[in-house]
């Protein structure tokens, strides 16, 4: 209910009505048939509009799923490197992390040292240097590499929009219906085919041997 004294009214075709006690304005509504829906709370004075508020309701929904379907968190994944990678490993890797870009992503590039190898830091700042100009062309640099203890790391950001992880629906988007308001009513059960019951075929009988012909005798 709304508690406000007066409030700025659009009609139903989106008209300015102007500013008016509310229970003037709900009046109006009712008697075009409509409820009188908050829009702009935060106006001064409150906007309203003449609304189906089911209707309203429905389209909000509408329009949130949308936005929930559209939107997809930027995810952080790792690429761990050594400084003895043979040339192999190391393309692999790279290919990986384009794909992870690609889809948007944040990746952390690590290199991490065995025994002496942290006693060669400069060997780990090459390999993340060959790395990222190996990606450049999907990922900047956030910074530079930094060494903690027995890693060094660097975190790329995507230059590419994040890729939706739920494939749009075909059928809605080709006719533009929403999932909610899609009833597609079931099939009925087919009925059985009457089965009848064909008599037995008769017992083929046997042809009759011709009569045996009168052997006529000698004159």
């Amino acid at each position: 209910m709304i508690r406000i004294p007066q409030v700025r009214v659009v009609d139903e075709e989106g008209a300015q009505l102007g500013v008016m006690p509310t229970p003037r304005a709900l009046e109006m509504a009712q008697e075009r048939g409509y409820d009188l829906v908050e829009v702009a709370p935060m106006a001064a004075p409150p906007v309203v509009k003449f609304l189906d508020f089911g209707q309203y309701k429905y389209e909000l929904t509408k329009r949130d799923k949308e936005a929930k379907r559209k939107q997809r968190s930027i995810t952080f994944k790792e690429v761990r490197l050594s400084p003895k990678i043979g040339t192999g490993d190391f393309d692999t890797k790279v290919n990986r992390a384009i794909e992870f870009l690609e889809d948007g992503d944040r990746i952390k590039v690590t290199v991490r040292f065995r025994g002496r190898e942290l006693t060669h830091p400069e060997i780990g700042r090459g390999l993340i240097a060959r790395f990222v100009d190996r990606v450049k062309e999907h990922g900047v640099a956030e910074r530079t590499p930094l060494l903690e203890g027995k890693s060094m790391h660097i975190t790329m950001a995507s230059i590419h929009k994040p890729k939706s992880h739920d494939a749009p629906d075909r059928r809605h988007a080709v006719n533009e219906v929403p999932a909610d308001a899609l009833v597609i009513p079931p099939e009925p059960p087919e009925s059985p085919e009457p089965q009848t019951q064909d008599a037995a075929p008769a017992a083929k009988q046997p042809e009759p041997e011709p009569a045996a012909q009168p052997v006529p005798s000698g004159e």
